[in-house]
């Protein structure tokens, strides 16, 4: 039964809904001239373990996948994701994508162009896009995120999240899914017992 109002769903799309880690990988073995199995998979936030700093860092490397390898473009979603929030969006939940995909300035029509098509390619349903740091800023009755610093703003400021588990935030307590299949009930039942307020 669809809600009897607008529940917020707020979205982030790196680590959780797009698989980032493995599309960066091979552009980062790429940018360092290394064997793509010679970086591990298993990563903290910033990708330490690749040593970037050999080759201007981790900046230097976002610029170079997204503008010169389009990044942001041929993201593989993670499994199950754009199905999950496309029957999502049938119970009237607005879907509100939440990115900090400005990370780097003067190439941010790039990252924005990029961000919709990929959006549209992968049928992605959501009414509003954000492109912001300060996640909460924008308002949702629930946020799905991975990023740790993300996660322990939101929490602190006493917002609902469910972590998208990965290397990058297993230390991290709270809510959390594996799959996008763990993600949809988990809303579902949030969105259930606002119903029943």
């Amino acid at each position: 039964m669809p809600s009897s109002r607008h529940f917020v769903l707020g979205v982030d799309l790196d680590g959780v809904v797009a698989d980032f880690t493995a599309g960066l990988k091979p552009v980062a073995a790429e940018w360092l001239g290394v064997p793509v199995d010679s970086l591990p998979d298993e990563v903290s936030y910033g990708f330490v373990e690749w040593h970037l700093e050999r080759c201007g860092g981790y900046e230097a490397l976002h610029r170079f996948a997204v503008k010169e390898r389009g990044l942001f473009r041929s993201l593989a979603p993670l499994p199950g994701a754009p199905a999950a929030l496309r029957r999502l969006s049938t119970h009237e939940i607005r879907i509100r994508i939440i990115t900090h995909r400005l990370y780097i300035p003067w190439f941010h029509r790039e990252a924005i162009g990029q961000t919709v098509e990929w959006l549209e390619q992968n049928g992605i349903p959501y009414w509003d896009l954000c492109f912001m740091r300060d996640k909460a800023a924008v308002g949702a009755d629930l946020y799905i995120e991975d990023s740790p610093g993300n996660i322990e703003a939101l929490v602190r400021d006493g917002h609902p999240v469910i972590i998208v588990s990965n290397s990058t935030n297993r230390n991290l307590p709270g809510p959390r899914a594996q799959t996008w299949e763990e993600v949809e009930a988990y809303v579902l039942r949030e969105l259930a017992a606002l119903d029943a307020r």
